[in-house]
């Protein structure tokens, strides 16, 4: 995870990168320690949930990531619009060596609100990652990942509404 923040001409464009392999690895060690508490004698069963990251096994998680960080860049509307610049848009399964999201904010945008939705962002990316990867390997615990993931958005909702300048009371005569 990095985020790079810009300033030019009173726009403030920060992007929030999270690095596919961050992403993977803190995956396969969710699936390894899920397919080490795993009840005994599903031996398949725990080489298949750990096995994640392996090659073509990958794949259905890079389709999960790409999904999810355009939901993500949805999710953070106005601060991720842009115009359309692709005339032409594909289907091809890619797997980008960083996720970014690009955001225009305000000069009052709080550093702290950032650093929690990069946090937020990474832990949403690899719940809803390994969540899928269960789904096919490990039912049994395809639905709690898939609970904390939710709950993660929920939080990525809060904090983009956070209050961002100083709050003032209009005076009253009463």
């Amino acid at each position: 995870m990095s985020c790079l923040i810009e300033e030019k001409d009173g726009k403030v464009t920060v992007t929030l990168a999270f690095k596919r392999q961050e992403l993977l690895y803190e995956m396969e060690n969710i699936a390894h320690v899920e397919g080490d508490v795993m009840e005994p004698g599903h031996d398949h069963g725990r080489h298949q949930l750990q096995d994640v990251g392996q090659e073509g096994n990958v794949d259905r998680v890079t389709s999960v990531l790409n999904l999810e960080v355009a939901r993500c860049r949805e999710m953070l509307r106005p601060y991720t619009d842009s115009e359309i610049v692709k005339t032409e848009l594909d289907d091809e399964l890619k797997a980008p060596p960083v996720y970014g999201i690009v955001m225009s904010v305000e000069r009052s945008f709080s550093q702290t609100t950032l650093y929690l939705l990069e946090r937020l962002i990474h832990e949403y990316l690899v719940c809803k990652g390994i969540a899928e990867w269960m789904g096919i390997t490990y039912p049994q615990k395809a639905q709690m990942w898939a609970l904390k993931a939710e709950a993660t958005m929920t939080e990525i909702n809060a904090a983009k509404h956070i209050r961002r300048g100083a709050f003032v009371r209009k005076s009253s005569p009463f």
